[in-house]
């Protein structure tokens, strides 16, 4: 069968590729064309466009940048024409998929989405356009079931977290090795992840960065994201202290001490490498207007909103400086608050699911596909 993929971010470039995987295996006869990263190319298929072509930030940035979407959007639209899939497979990204999928609903098209959009947080009336051009839907944390169900009466698939699954695989490394290899002294290491977009890498870094001299006898390593050079975060490493390592994070994290990171997956992928963490985010001020008027979540960070608790500190806009940053960092770096933090990590593991969740997907997906 022929299957078209839609990823348009980093976090959508590691959950395709593992989802691919399994794709293969059931459908050996599997066909793909995608949208994604160099993950997902590494896994097969013929990559239709990279992800850094599509990543946008913040309300005002999309404005600025509706004239490049609309673009992407038509181009797309006739890529999957002359293609022929017999189902698309969306993976997060709503802003642009589901213009995608009411389309290709139209069009008779299979229309499966997994890792479903946020709509909890904000933007609830999407759910009618989602039961109008979704034929299914994959559901990665345990209450997007219940608020699917329950409150909408959509069925959905609950399929466990794939972060859990693309950690549980990776290969353990030697500490000594990589810190040679990457030039990194004997200091045990603050893992710095600052996103993956320019624009909130650089916002992010000027204040992470403002409290390396408060701790000199650790190491800061910036984790370079994989959709930006290295040439991006060269400004940033005037102090002989701030390291950097691009394209390797999960590495960085087995062997962090502590991380400052910023909102988004990064946190609960912090969170399952059991690294105390504190979590940071810092948009563009028209950005943080619109946002804080129009999302009514308790917490930013998916730590904290699948515990429904406050396990991870969060530092959002003016609260995140360097006077509250230093005092947080210090915080996680004491034994006893560090062990009341990885024992709260252990029961979110278990939280969600177990592993198996891109196994699950492509289980579901060939046997839907199968039946109609």
């Amino acid at each position: 069968m022929k299957y078209y993929i839609i990823a348009g971010e980093a976090s959508g470039d590691l959950h395709g590729s593992n989802l691919m995987k399994a794709l293969y295996k059931k459908d050996t006869a599997a066909e793909i064309r995608f949208w994604g990263g160099d993950l997902m190319q590494k896994t097969g298929g013929t990559l239709v466009k990279h992800y850094r072509e599509l990543a946008f930030m913040g309300f005002l940035e999309v404005i600025l940048n509706l004239k490049t979407i609309f673009k992407n959007i038509a181009f797309c639209k006739n890529d999957i024409e002359h293609f022929q899939p017999d189902a698309i497979i969306f993976i997060d990204y709503p802003g642009f998929n589901m213009r995608i999928a009411k389309w290709a609903k139209q069009k008779g098209i299979q229309t499966h989405y997994y890792i479903s959009p946020q709509i909890w947080a904000w933007k609830e009336n999407r759910i009618k356009d989602i039961k109008r051009d979704f034929d299914e839907l994959y559901v990665i944390l345990p209450f997007e079931k219940d608020f699917y169900e329950k409150k909408h009466h959509f069925p959905v698939h609950f399929v466990g977290h794939p972060l859990i699954d693309a950690i549980h695989d990776r290969i353990l490394i030697n500490e000594n090795a990589f810190k040679q290899e990457n030039n990194l002294n004997e200091k045990p290491i603050i893992a710095i992840l600052p996103g993956s977009r320019k624009q909130e890498i650089a916002k992010m870094l000027e204040v992470m960065l403002s409290v390396v001299a408060d701790f000199p006898a650790y190491q800061f390593v910036i984790a370079g994201a994989p959709s930006q050079d290295y040439a991006f975060y060269e400004q940033f490493l005037k102090n002989k202290n701030v390291h950097f390592v691009a394209n390797k994070t999960y590495d960085i994290l087995q062997i962090a001490t502590a991380a400052l990171v910023t909102s988004g997956t990064a946190t609960l992928e912090t969170a399952l490498f059991k690294v105390p963490e504190v979590v940071c985010y810092k948009g563009s001020w028209a950005s943080y207007q619109i946002a804080k008027r129009i999302i009514t979540l308790k917490y930013i960070s998916l730590v904290n909103l699948i515990m429904d608790k406050e396990v991870v500190t969060e530092l959002i806009q003016e609260n995140c400086n360097s006077k509250t940053l230093k005092m947080e960092l210090e915080k996680i770096l004491d034994p006893i608050y560090r062990k009341n933090l990885v024992d709260n990590y252990t029961l979110l593991e278990q939280h969600l699911g177990g592993i198996g969740a891109s196994e699950k997907t492509a289980t579901l997906i060939v046997k839907s596909m199968e039946n109609k």
